[in-house]
């Protein structure tokens, strides 16, 4: 899958990582404290939105009283610990990016949450050198599953769509990157194995893990 490529962009969550886990929790916790009840259609409903669209979903669906910048604060310092501390680097990750960089093969991080847990995460496995470009969704105008995330990353590396593949873990990051008209590998993730034959029907290529990759 990686003939016939110039760029391959990566979903962070999920896919780099393994944190997909536990932002349930942290949403969970946060409405506790003004007494609201994790709904179950919650997660579901905010897949693939950028910090900036959850924070705003989340101030009107909850009548909160925070300022959107207060709520994305709130977020980012609950999540702090555990990504410092308890998110690993999914397996066969760091082989990849190092296979990458020595075939001269550019890579980009087009992600929905926030820079400042992106930056703690590059910055804590020392990953700087192998990503040209490092995208949110909130520098876009629209969160996945439109494409404008993958597009922006995509002109930042200076590659054709066409020419791009995309490791994406949810299937609405399948959906955004097939929207961009790029070709993309879905990656197994516990949080989204509900949607895992949708995910392969849609993906050009699957793999259980990472380390795959490099064996096709």
């Amino acid at each position: 899958m990686l003939n016939d490529i110039d760029a391959v962009i990566f979903d962070m969550d999920g896919t780099l990582v393994d944190s997909m886990w536990m932002w349930e929790s942290i949403d969970q916790e946060y409405l506790g404290r003004y007494r609201i009840e994790l709904p179950d259609d919650l997660q579901k409903n905010i897949e693939g939105t950028s910090f900036s669209e959850t924070a705003i979903y989340f101030k009107q669906r909850f009548n909160l009283p925070d300022s959107l910048e207060q709520i994305k604060s709130d977020w980012n310092q609950m999540a702090w610990d555990k990504y410092l501390n308890e998110v690993p680097v999914k397996e066969g990750v760091i082989e990849l990016l190092e296979h990458l960089k020595q075939r001269g093969i550019p890579a980009g991080i087009a992600t929905s949450n926030s820079r400042e847990l992106v930056d703690l995460i590059i910055k804590k496995y020392q990953m700087q050198e192998y990503f040209a470009s490092i995208r949110t969704s909130c520098e876009v105008a629209t969160g996945k599953p439109s494409p404008d995330i993958y597009l922006l990353v995509a002109k930042d590396l200076d590659v054709e769509p066409t020419r791009c593949l995309v490791f994406e873990d949810i299937l609405v990051g399948v959906m955004a990157g097939k929207n961009a008209n790029m070709k993309v590998c879905a990656v197994y993730d516990k949080y989204s194995e509900k949607e895992q034959d949708e995910k392969i029907k849609l993906a050009d290529y699957y793999v259980n893990s990472i380390t795959e990759v490099l064996l096709k």
